[in-house]
């Protein structure tokens, strides 16, 4: 059976779930509690000694650590139904456009996040090595939200998927994304007409709704 170290609130391990959910596997989940910093307790350092989530056990006992080593592990040993694409092509693509989700979405909410939340003080970048917080960093991640949505959109005119005519990595990466922009008060406004209709369509997806924030 397949373990994931998880934390229900956090948008790192819900990439992990949703891709999970897609290929419709079984797992056991273990709760990882980073309110309470269990995640840099001596336990968890074992499983992960960057003390981030998620990770995955697999069945032969390899531990991946990262959402970009889980992806592709469950892709090899589960191709169906494809999420990293088929034909070379398809690959390339959703590759370069899960890069952009990341980057441009998750790197600048975290940015925003981490460099104003009084939670978060200290703790900037994730991982053991505690960084100052650097507020005008919180703005410009900020403004890179407002700029991922208008990108986004764009690209979502006429299309049901980011990356291909199929749902993949790509989508999943952005939705988590979106939904974290919230936290930062950043939300799609009327004019991100695409946007919303794709992030409602991806709503009926069961992977998503059980996993929603």
């Amino acid at each position: 059976m397949l373990t994931l170290y998880d934390c229900a609130s956090a948008p790192s391990p819900r990439r992990a779930r949703i891709f999970l959910a897609e290929k419709g596997l079984a797992y056991d989940t273990v709760p990882i509690d980073l309110r309470q910093g269990e995640q840099f307790g001596p336990a968890y350092r074992r499983i992960n000694p960057d003390g981030t989530v998620p990770a995955l056990q697999t069945e032969e006992g390899l531990l991946l650590t990262d959402n970009a080593a889980i992806a592709a592990y469950l892709e090899a040993r589960y191709p169906e139904p494809p999420l990293l694409g088929r034909s070379p092509a398809e690959q390339a693509a959703i590759a370069s456009w899960n890069w952009r989700m990341e980057f441009d979405g998750l790197l600048a909410v975290a940015e925003a996040l981490r460099n104003s939340s009084p939670a978060m003080a200290g703790r900037a970048l994730p991982g053991p090595i505690d960084y100052a917080q650097i507020p005008a960093l919180a703005e410009r991640g900020r403004a890179r939200i407002g700029h991922f949505f208008d990108h986004l959109n764009e690209r979502l005119q006429g299309r049901e998927f980011i990356a291909s005519e199929q749902f993949s990595v790509a989508d999943i990466t952005a939705v988590v994304a979106l939904d974290f922009a919230r936290i930062v008060q950043c939300q799609p406004q009327p004019q991100h007409q695409a946007l919303l209709r794709w992030r409602a369509a991806l709503g009926q997806r069961p992977s998503i709704g059980q996993n929603g924030r």
